[in-house]
Parts: structure tokens; sequence; C-alpha cells
């Protein structure tokens, strides 16, 4: 499942790096957790968390039902 969660991330990380950020696959658990690491100009932007729910966590799991959440760590 992680590398297919990279997958879907490998989608969305050119419109972040437009904007000077990234996203950064720390770990996905068993129970269908993604953790992640939003960098450069997303780690520290006030609409991150919308970014991090309406943005990669809504693509992660169109592309890998099996994820439960996306969080940010």
């Amino acid at each position: 499942m992680k590398e297919r969660v990279e997958a879907a991330l490998n989608k969305i990380r050119p419109s972040l790096q437009a904007d000077g950020g990234d996203v950064v696959l720390v770990d996905v658990t068993p129970d269908g957790v993604v953790k992640v690491k939003l960098t450069g100009a997303c780690g520290c932007c006030p609409m991150s968390q919308m970014t991090l729910k309406a943005g990669v966590e809504r693509i992660v799991k169109q592309e890998v039902p099996e994820v439960k959440e996306v969080i940010a760590v």
C-alpha cells in the first residue's frame, strides 16, 4: 500500500511545488492512516490543513481506497 500512496502523492507534488512547498511520506500504518510532512512553504502556511484535507487526503483516498485518513506529523 505504501507504494500506491507514494504514487498518489507524486500526482499532487507538482501542484505543491509550484507554490514552493512539498509533501513527504512519513509512514502508512496497518490501519490505513497515512502520515505525511508538509515542507517548504506548505510547512508554515496557515492554509496547510485545508490543503492537507481537501487536496492531499482527497486524492490519496481516491487512488488508494484502503486509506482511512491522512494526517500531518
